[in-house]
């Protein structure tokens, strides 16, 4: 079987003729996001990486408490951080800041909105001061010649997914399809040196204790909002996409930000 770029739709295997379900959603994008990786300084900066999962971790702290045992959120913060380099002291003072009653608390917010060319873009924020952070998102959209819309706009256009990327040379891809089906699996894609399993969101956690439970090492596991329709842009158009989406990622209160480019 060829796995590199195809990926496996568990859904379809009743009829060859029938198209895979996602497979148009996990392609879409991945040109385009590759030339905004390109672009991207800050964002890809150990400092911007290491705040973004210190704020994870601290909210995973403040909901369940400091006890990884028992706190599978901050199970898969700590594991998120240490597979970005983040050193193990910091995420150990991550984990005594947050559980200090003193420490500040980060509530989670989505805004919605659209930028130029009818591009549909959801930033995921934690923040400490709201009326800061819809203030800024609504200035970068207006900046960007955007318009920030209103919760939910989008729904229509992004589908959240549990999204677990594992190394290939660790695992084997038909091995992993067949302990996995029973616990969520959706697909399963093998780029280069990494695997990525696909679940539903309500399934996201089923999946992450499967894996604990066969000691399966993750890299990264998070809930990632994949877009069901795209736009296609000529690489100007892309290149002011692409930079209204720094501005979003430049902001210490973004967390992640997602578009419909293709």
């Amino acid at each position: 079987m060829i796995f590199s770029p195809q990926c496996i739709n568990l859904h379809s295997k009743k009829s060859q003729s029938q198209p895979p379900v996602f497979a148009s959603t996990i392609i879409m994008g991945r040109a385009f996001e590759f030339r905004k990786g390109r672009k991207m300084k800050r964002w890809d900066a150990m400092a911007k990486a290491f705040t973004k999962f210190g704020k994870e971790i601290a909210m995973s702290v403040k909901q369940n408490g400091p006890d990884p045992t028992s706190n599978s959120r901050l199970r898969v913060a700590i594991q998120n951080a240490k597979g970005a380099n983040m050193p193990k002291e910091k995420i150990e003072n991550a984990i005594k800041k947050a559980s200090s009653k003193e420490e500040k608390d980060f509530e989670e917010m989505v805004y919605e909105g659209y930028g130029p060319y009818g591009v549909a873009i959801l930033v995921e924020c934690a923040t400490d001061n709201t009326t800061r952070s819809v203030s800024n998102i609504r200035m970068y959209f207006n900046r960007g010649n955007g318009t920030l819309g209103k919760t939910g706009s989008l729904d229509f256009i992004f589908t959240r997914k549990g999204v677990f990327k594992l190394a290939a040379e660790s695992n084997n891809i038909d091995d992993l399809e067949l302990e996995l089906i029973d616990f969520g699996l959706e697909e399963i894609v093998k780029e280069e040196e990494e695997i990525f399993i696909y679940t539903s969101f309500n399934d996201f956690g089923i999946m992450q204790k499967a894996l604990e439970d066969r000691g399966i090492a993750v890299i990264n596991a998070e809930l990632k909002r994949i877009a069901n329709t795209s736009v296609k842009l000529t690489e100007e158009q892309e290149d002011e996409i692409v930079e209204l989406m720094d501005k979003f990622e430049e902001d210490e209160d973004v967390q992640a930000v997602y578009s419909n480019v293709e």
